[in-house]
């Protein structure tokens, strides 16, 4: 916001002269560090106001169809009126079109006219004016008491020669002097401030599109990772939403080591950006691995082939039981028991439970149930059809079903494990600019622990940056709290703190950042968005292990 002004005309024409270009040079450099497009339009019209000592102004955009200019910022000091910009209020006219309805210019409309005929309209007094249709003026001068007279509008014309926007200002010498007109030396101030305006008006758009572009780009990726995987596809929305509160907590904590952590909007862009992208590597991670829902599942479930093989075990028990009793009748020998039959079909019936219970995957698996899996594999064989004796698991999946924690083996493990290493690459082969620069590095930690065992390049805490750990957090709270996931339900809060709790105290995430992320209720902020109900229990913080309460030491 420019803030700039210039005190009263003195007695010399030259002095007044070389202050409102001192000003008029002020206001080039503050209007070129504003990157927030309505403040950067307050700026322009108020800057406009200052330098000829209009008491109003209005300040148009050009119409995307470039067929209307809409209303930006009103402002008239006399009246207290202030609408549009950082007001908050929005500007409540209709657009002013610069055609009418079969094609004709409106060039009845001194906005209109100073666009279509490409130049500035001065005015001195509007009542008198010919060829314009000041009624509406007329009308509003009515409704408030008011009396606009003189009128400077000038087009906004930028670099590449096109207008996008009018600059008006009304009632010279701030509306006491009613003789005063807007002089010569006025116009060529407010048309040189107009210009300057309109070129850094269109590089602010340009970077806003480019950013916008880019941020399209990245939900691009990301979309196509959530088309790969539904099951995972909310975590690329849910992790930056979650790291963003992390932050913002962090920023404001006035307790414990983090109290002097801050940031600015820049880089609060810059780690949106990163966490955004924190996964882009998983675009080529194959499907069947990160959709593996359970521990056989390939394209498909391969315990459905388990089931068959026990089936065929099944059949070949019932047959060979038959062909016993068979023999025995012919040879008058004692039939075989049927009852150790039914004991071979009721151990087969609970293989085929326990196989189909162990392939669900989970927190943990026991080494009993480990061991009964290859058990069974080395005790019961059945036929191929080739007419092979073939054991009834197979190497691979007896592998896949003693998979101790989840339902991922070590090599599916490493697939999945490489996204990082591929995302890393990946940014760090961009160009980023200085503002981005740390992306690659903020994006590419969250899988680093505090103590040196994470990867991809087994980082310590303290070669990590804050933004990276807070990410590190956000990443195994959402998987933890997920409810989308095919392999597990969504643990509630009380779950999720105390694993989070208990991997701070083992040396896997920041314990500074677990207070905050707990002292500062982030994860009921998150719970409250994205959790269901039913996960949302009474946290007793204090129970929970790691956090160390109001004040981390």
């Amino acid at each position: 916001m420019v803030h700039q002004s210039i005190p009263p005309a003195g007695s010399g024409a030259g002095d007044d002269l070389l202050r409102r270009l001192e000003f008029l040079n002020e206001v080039g450099v503050a209007l070129s560090g504003e990157k927030d497009i309505d403040r950067l339009l307050e700026s322009i019209l108020v800057a406009a106001k200052r330098l000829a000592r209009a008491d109003g102004g209005t300040l148009y955009r050009m119409g995307e169809d470039r067929r209307s200019l809409r209303f930006e910022i009103v402002r008239t000091d006399s009246l207290g009126i202030a609408l549009g910009g950082s007001t908050g209020e929005r500007v409540p006219f209709p657009p002013v079109p610069l055609y009418d309805e079969a094609g004709g210019e409106n060039l009845h409309n001194v906005a209109a006219c100073a666009v279509l005929q490409q130049r500035t309209v001065v005015i001195d007094d509007a009542y008198t004016a010919e060829g314009f249709d000041f009624s509406g003026t007329r009308a509003f001068d009515a409704r408030t008491g008011y009396r606009s007279r003189s009128f400077l509008t000038v087009p906004m014309r930028n670099h590449e020669d096109e207008i996008i926007g009018v600059l008006q200002l009304i009632n010279a010498g701030g509306g006491n002097d009613e003789g005063a007109g807007f002089t010569d030396t006025d116009r060529r101030l407010a048309e040189s401030l107009a210009s300057q305006a309109a070129v850094v008006l269109t590089n602010r758009l340009l970077i806003d599109r480019l950013e916008h572009l880019f941020e399209s780009f990245i939900g691009l990726i990301n979309a196509a990772i959530d088309d790969k995987s539904p099951y995972t596809g909310g975590h690329c929305e849910r992790v930056p939403l979650l790291t963003m509160l992390l932050a913002d907590a962090t920023a404001r904590t006035t307790e414990g080591p983090l109290a002097g952590f801050t940031m600015d909007e820049q880089q609060r862009y810059e780690l949106r950006i990163a966490s955004l992208l924190h996964d882009c590597g998983k675009v080529t991670t194959p499907v069947h691995v990160v959709d593996k829902a359970t521990k056989l599942e390939t394209l498909f479930d391969r315990i459905h082939l388990v089931d068959t093989r026990i089936e065929l075990a099944r059949r070949e028990a019932e047959v060979e039981h038959l062909r016993a009793r068979l023999a025995a009748r012919e040879q008058g020998r004692p039939e075989p028991d049927e009852r150790a039959l039914q004991a071979r079909l009721h151990v087969l019936a609970e293989a085929r439970a326990f196989l189909r219970h162990v392939n669900i995957g989970g927190e943990a698996m026991s080494a009993a149930d480990q061991q009964r899996v290859r058990d069974l594999a080395a005790g019961w064989q059945v036929t191929d059809a080739a007419g092979e004796r073939v054991p009834l698991l197979t190497a691979d999946e007896v592998e896949n079903l003693t998979i101790a924690r989840g339902t991922l083996n070590a090599a599916e493990r490493q697939v999945i494990n490489r996204h990082i290493e591929l995302t890393i690459q990946m940014l760090e082969a961009l160009p980023w600019p200085r503002h981005l620069r740390n992306v690659p590095e903020f994006a590419g930690g969250h899988h680093e622990r505090m103590d040196g065992k994470g990867y991809p390049r087994g980082l310590t805490g303290d070669q990590m940056s804050v933004q990276a750990r807070m990410m590190a957090i956000a990443d195994v709270f959402e998987a933890l709290t997920a409810r989308d996931r095919p392999y597990k339900p969504g643990k509630t809060l009380t779950e999720a703190l105390t694993i989070l709790g208990q991997m701070s105290l083992g040396g896997h995430i920041d314990p500074d950042l677990f207070d905050v992320f707990v002292r500062e209720r982030v994860y009921a902020e998150y719970a409250r968005q994205f959790m269901n109900p039913e996960q949302i229990d009474e946290v007793v913080e204090a129970a929970i292990p790691g956090y160390r309460g109001a004040v981390g030491k």
